[in-house]
C-alpha cells in the first residue's frame, strides 16, 4: 500500500506543483543569467577597467618602496634635510598624483555605471520594445526591471570592496608625508575614493539611471541625463559636506592640526560673539592691518574652525546615508511609474 501510495495519482500531482513552487526563483535566476550573458563584453570591459585601476595602485607602491634608496629624509626628500628646497622621487611624485585624482575616477566610474544602466540596460529595451518579449514568458515587469537593478547593485558592492581597500593601502602610504599635495582625508578626490561614500555614489548612480530610463524610455537622453543628475548630487553635496557634521572650535589655536579641515577662523568677543577674518576683509588694504578692523568689532581671542581627521568617518557615514535614502527614493519611484505605465 505504500508502494501504491507514491505512486498514485496524488503523488504525481504534487510532483507537478514542486517545479511551480520553485519557477519564480528559477525563473529570476534565468533572467539574470540572460542578462548576463547579453551584455557580457561590457562586464569584460569593467572587469578588464577594475583589474587595471588595482594594478596601478600596487605597481606605484611598489615603485615608491623601491625608489626610497634615494630618498634622504624622512619626508622623501632626495636633498640635504631640513633645507629650503625639497626634491621628492619621480616615484612619489606620480604616485601622489595618480592617488591624488582617485575620487575624481571613482565617481567617473560611478556616472559610466548610471549611463550604462539607463542606456543599454533598460532604456534601450524599453525604447525598441524587445521588454515585451521577456514580459510574455511569465516575466512580470517588476520582475524584469528588479533583476537590472539587482545586477549592477551587487557588481557596484563587489567592485567597491576591492576598489577602497586598495585605494586606502596606496593613500594611507602617502598622505602622512608633509609634502603630499593633494592627498588630505578631506580633498575632494580623496574623499570619493576612501570609503563608504564610494559606494554610495555607485548605488545611487544605479538608481537614478533606472528612473530616468523608465521616465524618458530612450536610449541617449537618459544616458545624458543620469550624467548630469550624477553630477548635480556629487556637486551638491560638495557644497553641503562641511554642514554634515558639528565643526570643532579651537580658541587661541590658529591651527590646531596639519591634516584638519580648515573650514574659517575669526576672533571672539567677551560675550562669546564669533567675529570672521572674511569681515573685516574689505578693510584691509586701506588699514593695512585687519587686526585693528577685529579689535573694532570686538574681537578678544582667536579661534578656529575646523573638521578633524577624527571628523572623517562621521562625515562619510552621513553622507552615505543620504546617498543611499536619495537611492531608495528614486528606485521606489521608478517601481511606480513602471507599474503606473504596465501594470
Amino acid at each position: 500500500m505504500s508502494t501504491l501510495t507514491q505512486h498514485g495519482p496524488g503523488a504525481r500531482d504534487g510532483a507537478r506543483e514542486a517545479p511551480r513552487a520553485g519557477a519564480p526563483t528559477e525563473g529570476l535566476r534565468g533572467s539574470v543569467r540572460v542578462l548576463l550573458r547579453t551584455h557580457r563584453r561590457s562586464l569584460r570591459t569593467a572587469g578588464a577597467l577594475l583589474l587595471l585601476c588595482v594594478a596601478a595602485v600596487v605597481a606605484l607602491r611598489i615603485w615608491v618602496a623601491v625608489a626610497a634608496s634615494e630618498e634622504r629624509c624622512p619626508d622623501g626628500d632626495t636633498t640635504v634635510c631640513g633645507d629650503a628646497f625639497y626634491g621628492p622621487t619621480s616615484a612619489r611624485v606620480n604616485a601622489q598624483t595618480f592617488l591624488a585624482d582617485g575620487g575624481t575616477v571613482a565617481l567617473l566610474l560611478a556616472g559610466l555605471l548610471g549611463v550604462f544602466v539607463a542606456g543599454p540596460l533598460i532604456a534601450r529595451e524599453l525604447e525598441s520594445g524587445t521588454f515585451r518579449m521577456a514580459w510574455t514568458q511569465s516575466v512580470t515587469p517588476s520582475r524584469w526591471l528588479t533583476v537590472r537593478l539587482a545586477v549592477p547593485f551587487v557588481l557596484a558592492t563587489a567592485a567597491t570592496a576591492v576598489l577602497v581597500p586598495v585605494y586606502r593601502w596606496g593613500w594611507t602610504g602617502l598622505q602622512h608625508n608633509p609634502f603630499s599635495w593633494g592627498l588630505r582625508w578631506y580633498e575632494n578626490a580623496v574623499y570619493l575614493s576612501s570609503g563608504p561614500v564610494t559606494l554610495g555614489y555607485a548605488l545611487l548612480a544605479v538608481a537614478l539611471g533606472a528612473l530616468v530610463a523608465v521616465l524618458v524610455r530612450r536610449t541617449l537622453p537618459a544616458m545624458a541625463v543620469t550624467a548630469l543628475l550624477v553630477g548635480a548630487v556629487a556637486l551638491t553635496m560638495t557644497q553641503l559636506r562641511e554642514h554634515l557634521w558639528p565643526i570643532a572650535r579651537f580658541s587661541g589655536k590658529p591651527n590646531p592640526d596639519d591634516f584638519s579641515w580648515f573650514i574659517d577662523s575669526g576672533m571672539l568677543t567677551a560675550t562669546g560673539k564669533a567675529v570672521y577674518w572674511n569681515d573685516c576683509a574689505h578693510e584691509a588694504s586701506a588699514v593695512g592691518d585687519m587686526t585693528v578692523c577685529m579689535r573694532e568689532r570686538g574681537g578678544v581671542t582667536p579661534f578656529t574652525d575646523v573638521h578633524p581627521s577624527s571628523h572623517f568617518w562621521p562625515l562619510q557615514l552621513v553622507e552615505t546615508g543620504i546617498l543611499l535614502a536619495v537611492a531608495v527614493l528614486a528606485v521606489f519611484v521608478a517601481f511606480r511609474v513602471l507599474r503606473r505605465l504596465h501594470g
